[in-house]
């Protein structure tokens, strides 16, 4: 950052003011960390409850991983544009419900980062955060001026995620969406059914695996932190996380030189492997992986050909497929979903009901489990929802309860006067539309 850059007149102009009011500029830190402790119920006793993280994330892969640091105590403030904010606030049924999904657990605060005044403020919530999460396209957050060169004179402790498309390379440039990776990566080219066109999976994959690499690395470059004094910037792009998650056929196209086609819900090292149809018209996973579940699956349903020589072992199940999968399709049909599911559960053989999102909705496991919280949708039609909560459970420390997803800056004043701004200026801000 150049000493005439519109960042650093705007500092100046802040800490001549600050000086004429007798308050100095620096980090306020209070209550372990946390810029305004009070907004924000959850942190303490969660491991990173001294942790402040600023977001400057939009859509999916940025907001899922602040949220899951939220998730462990961390007080996230999400910085949005005034003009419109998150760019699918309000954007359709399923923007809206993504936002309410990832944005819970965090305060919003709007800024123009395109003006002195608003790059100046971010500075001092970056000299008072930990983590700074962005997603932005590649050279953005140059161009405003808050890339990681740039705000390391700032804060030198601060980590710096990007979650990117690609990492550097011949791709780095190159526009990146979830489909984009799930295509390069081959996730696309083994999803679906043979002889029938690729399919994306139903649900924002390579993000959200990105996102979850880029959380764990936070975490990494947070405990590194506390032996080096000093900050980094992390690159955790899609592309390359979702090829992590094909390692496994990765590494079998090379060895075996045999590149896997499209397998529906079967897998090509077990059978029988699928999903049956029921004879009320419903679909059931079933799944025996060992002789011992095989024998097991066909006790429990009646079939006769536990010890036959054509399917009496895997390897024989395998070479005869076609017709081990007719038989069982046929046995299928002669039972409702609820009689193949009980039945094979209770034989001790993998099995599922294929459940649609009502069905998950009205799922007595996750009742019991207390896995969905009930939030205020902020975006769309409004209304109670429940979402996921964090997942995992931990006996050293509780979940963090979930807070409404934040409506756009609606924690802006508060952030501002916990840096010490006051009314005054809080106001000609928002006059000027920096806020």
């Amino acid at each position: 950052m150049t000493h005439d850059s519109p960042t650093h007149r705007a500092r100046t102009k802040r800490e001549e003011q600050a000086r004429d009011d007798d308050r100095e500029v620096t980090p306020v830190m209070t209550d372990g960390g946390r810029v305004a402790p009070s907004l924000l119920p959850g942190g303490e006793g969660r491991p990173l409850s001294d942790v402040t993280v600023l977001e400057l994330g939009h859509i999916i892969a940025g907001p899922f991983c602040s949220m899951i640091l939220a998730d462990l105590g961390a007080e996230v403030i999400k910085v949005e544009s005034p003009g419109g904010g998150d760019a699918v606030r309000d954007s359709s049924p399923i923007g809206n419900s993504s936002f309410n999904y990832v944005n819970r657990n965090k305060l919003s605060v709007t800024l123009d980062l395109k003006s002195d005044d608003g790059t100046a403020i971010f500075e001092e919530l970056v000299a008072n955060a930990d983590v700074l999460v962005e997603n932005f396209a590649a050279g953005t957050v140059d161009r405003l001026g808050v890339g990681y060169d740039d705000l390391k004179t700032v804060n030198e402790g601060l980590v710096y995620c990007s979650i990117k498309g690609f990492n550097q390379g011949p791709y780095e440039r190159f526009p990146a969406l979830d489909p984009v990776a799930e295509a390069l990566s081959g996730v696309m080219s083994v999803t679906g059914h043979p002889g029938q066109p690729p399919v994306r999976s139903g649900t924002s994959l390579s993000d959200m695996v990105a996102s979850l690499y880029a959380a764990v690395t936070v975490l990494g470059a947070i405990r590194q932190r506390q032996e080096t004094g000093t900050g980094q910037h992390l690159t955790v792009p899609l592309f390359e996380s979702t090829v992590a998650l094909m390692g496994y056929w990765l590494a079998y196209t090379q060895a075996y030189d045999d590149v896997p086609e499209p397998m529906g819900a079967s897998h090509p090292g077990w059978a029988p492997y699928d999903v049956f149809r029921s004879g009320d018209d419903e679909w059931v996973f079933i799944g025996p992986s060992s002789d011992r579940q095989w024998r097991q699956f066909c006790d429990a349903l009646g079939l006769d050909i536990g010890d036959d020589e054509r399917f009496a072992e895997l390897e024989n199940r395998l070479e005869n497929r076609t017709e081990l999968h007719a038989i069982v399709e046929a046995t299928c049909e002669e039972y409702t979903r609820d009689e193949l599911v009980t039945r094979l559960q209770d034989a001790g053989v993998p099995v599922a009901p294929v459940n649609d999102m009502g069905d998950v909705r009205d799922d007595p496991h996750l009742e019991a489990t207390d896995a969905l919280a009930e939030v205020e949708a902020t975006e769309g039609d409004g209304g109670r929802v429940r979402t996921p909560r964090f997942p995992a459970r931990s006996t050293g420390f509780d979940r963090v309860e979930s807070t409404d997803p934040p409506s756009l800056g609606e924690d802006t004043t508060p952030v501002l006067e916990a840096l010490g701004y006051d009314e005054g200026e809080i106001d000609r801000f928002r006059e000027a539309g920096v806020l």
